[in-house]
């Protein structure tokens, strides 16, 4: 990888970021499987850095979270019975915190669906935030002590709880159950009911599908190592923060947050290694 020059790396960069697998970067921009590899490893490993250093003292005031499911090297049901203890195959979660003015990703987490992964989430969040904020999370009650534990009671939090049915006419296996409801929850202090919403992370779920390959639903395009998977979520996350502009905000997401006053290119992503 160190003879590839800066072009060749901002290539299969932008190829990673528009929702390529590995291989079909590999005949796309000729470079080798383990070259592409390796720079997706250091590069992923620098973009987190990045972002832990510099996503702080956060002035947001609506923050929108949720969990997205995707699987390593085998879903859960196929993972032999000797390692279905062992983090990093079958299931994974990314957590993943928004701020619903700016579309900043403020947060994110790998881990476990369970207590312990929510807590230590919602405590790094909780970390990079400048002032008292509005939070809305679906109705995973895990959340309730989570956010507790992170906040106190400086926060007006609130659960936006739906409600699902099944459409007789749907095709059964592919179509999702139908929203036939959905209720807000006040939880800690006194939330705007117009801004009880998870829209924007519901969205932004869409987009992580849409821009890592590793992510589509119903292919055979999945992750095979943990932190192959941990690199794209981060190399992701950096791209959609500071490079991608947003369609809405005529500027990235960083820009509009106050992060950076000025737009990134793919070279300004290579350039962290």
């Amino acid at each position: 990888m160190n003879q590839l020059g800066i072009d060749k790396r901002a290539q299969i960069v932008r190829a990673l970021v528009e929702g390529c697998s590995i291989r079909s970067t590999v005949r796309i921009t000729g470079a080798s499987k383990n070259t592409i590899s390796k720079l997706l490893l250091e590069l992923g490993a620098a973009c987190a850095n990045y972002l832990d250093t510099h996503l702080v003292n956060l002035k947001s005031e609506r923050i929108q979270c949720d969990e997205i499911w995707q699987f390593v090297g085998a879903k859960a049901k196929n993972v032999p019975a000797e390692r279905r203890d062992e983090f990093g195959i079958g299931d994974v979660w990314t957590w993943i915190a928004i701020d619903a003015d700016s579309k900043l990703i403020c947060s994110w987490l790998l881990g476990k669906r369970d207590p312990g992964c929510a807590t230590e989430f919602i405590q790094d969040l909780a970390g990079r935030l400048a002032n008292r904020v509005q939070m809305t999370t679906d109705g995973l009650k895990i959340y309730l002590n989570a956010v507790r534990d992170g906040f106190g009671e400086d926060i007006d939090y609130a659960m936006l709880v739906k409600v699902y049915g099944n459409d007789p006419n749907a095709e059964k296996r592919y179509s999702p159950a139908v929203c036939t409801s959905c209720e807000k929850k006040a939880v800690i202090g006194d939330p705007d009911p117009k801004h009880i919403s998870t829209s924007y992370i519901e969205r932004q779920n869409l987009t992580m599908r849409m821009g890592m390959r590793r992510f589509t639903r119903l292919t055979n395009a999945f992750s095979k190592k943990l932190e192959n998977h941990i690199a794209a979520i981060a190399i992701h996350i950096m791209y959609y923060n500071f490079v991608r502009i947003h369609q809405t905000l005529r500027v990235t997401p960083a820009m509009a947050a106050g992060v950076t006053d000025r737009l990134w290119e793919i070279e300004d992503l290579i350039a962290l290694l």
